[in-house]
């Protein structure tokens, strides 16, 4: 069987990744007690005095809701709630095995941003973070920032943050290893869409260098028809100089790739036009140039979003250490100082050795990372 194909039948076996497991075996009347009538009316009569009791005595303090829509699903697109739930549940249990954190899937069915955002928001007070998973833009950065509005526990959209932190990571390594100038690298990025705003809004604020950014149409212009508000936003901060043309145009003497949209849209050329490049060539599960080619094009470092190959950039080495700091702080929201430290902590965890063979992003199965994430995160906290 191909891995399609095994995975499907582990999942009609498993029939669910996840399950709920009681914290306390009920194995007598005390025990009945206790959890539940009459003893627990006590509990409820605390957090009805004091609201910040509802972390204390309930599990709310370590738990995450991972939220879709369904409208943009891993390399899917739009498959709607209930086909989006075996990745949701993926996702918690990755949250569990790696931070230790526990995460519940809710799957919402519609796509009028209001009702998203007010279901949301009316569902809140039952944890202690929100994690939005896979809603296609540009809704997805509405409906983050309303929520970042209306909330008192932190959210974070993983398609765009987790995604940019990781590439952060990566990156900072791949200047050492590259010997390149941290604040002059010239960077390219090939799809706006959440992840590559979010990237470049990282990268700007880190000072890596100077960025242009690419969709379907070529580079990014200020001033152009079609752009939705973000994309005519990040236009203007990204290209003040008004350069236009194609991604081929875009990467002659760039020192940096960053793909986040579509199949074999890059040629070994391409790449030869380049400075030393640097190509991050993320798109799943086919990259925008299959890093073979990359090589022969002059790459001298490549990362992808494959697990087959080193330097994966996956999403799984920041979301769960940023929530375990998150929860353990008790922070009522992320920030983008949290992300920065979070991002300088992965690249932490790639030894020097691991740097002299070109390795410049830790193992996806690397369970330590979590844990130096989460005291990056917490220490802007207590700080």
């Amino acid at each position: 069987m191909n891995i399609q194909e095994e995975s499907l039948a582990l999942h009609r076996k498993l029939q669910g990744k996840i399950e709920v497991v009681s914290r306390y075996p009920v194995e007598t009347k005390e025990a009945l007690s206790l959890l539940y009538t009459p003893g627990v009316a006590r509990a409820c009569l605390e957090i009805q005095k004091d609201y910040s009791q509802s972390f204390a005595l309930t599990r709310r303090s370590n738990l995450v809701a991972v939220i879709t829509d369904g409208t943009a699903v891993l390399g899917l697109g739009d498959i709607g709630p209930a086909a989006a739930m075996p990745v949701m549940e993926g996702k918690c249990a990755l949250f569990k095995e790696f931070g230790g954190v526990d995460a519940f899937p809710i799957c919402i069915d519609t796509k009028d941003t209001d009702e998203l955002v007010r279901t949301i928001y009316l569902i809140s007070k039952n944890f202690g973070g929100i994690n939005l998973e896979d809603i296609a833009a540009p809704r997805c950065f509405e409906v983050e920032a309303r929520l970042r509005e209306l909330c008192d526990i932190p959210v974070f959209h993983d398609d765009q943050h987790g995604t940019a932190i990781v590439v952060a990571a990566g990156l900072l390594n791949a200047v050492k290893v590259s010997g390149k100038t941290m604040g002059r690298l010239r960077i390219v990025i090939n799809g706006v869409g959440a992840a590559g705003t979010a990237i470049a809004q990282l990268l700007l604020k880190m000072g890596f260098g100077s960025l242009l950014l690419c969709d379907q149409e070529g580079i990014l212009c200020p001033g152009e028809a079609g752009m939705t508000q973000v994309q005519a936003e990040m236009a203007e901060r990204t290209n003040p100089r008004h350069f236009s043309g194609s991604l081929a145009d875009a990467l002659v003497g760039a020192d940096v790739f960053i793909g986040v949209s579509g199949p074999h849209l890059v040629t070994p050329e391409m790449i030869a036009a380049m400075n030393d490049p640097i190509v991050f060539a993320m798109a799943n599960p086919v990259p925008e140039i299959e890093p073979e080619d990359a090589l022969r094009g002059g790459a001298v470092i490549i990362g992808t979003g494959r697990s087959d190959l080193k330097n994966q950039i996956n999403n799984v080495l920041a979301f769960p250490g940023i929530f375990k700091g998150l929860l353990r702080a008790h922070a009522t929201e992320i920030t983008e100082e949290m992300m920065v430290r979070a991002a300088h902590a992965i690249a932490g965890m790639v030894t020097e050795e691991q740097l002299a063979d070109g390795i410049i992003i830790p193992s996806a199965l690397d369970k330590n990372v979590a844990e130096a994430v989460a005291c990056a995160v917490e220490a802007c906290v207590r700080t």
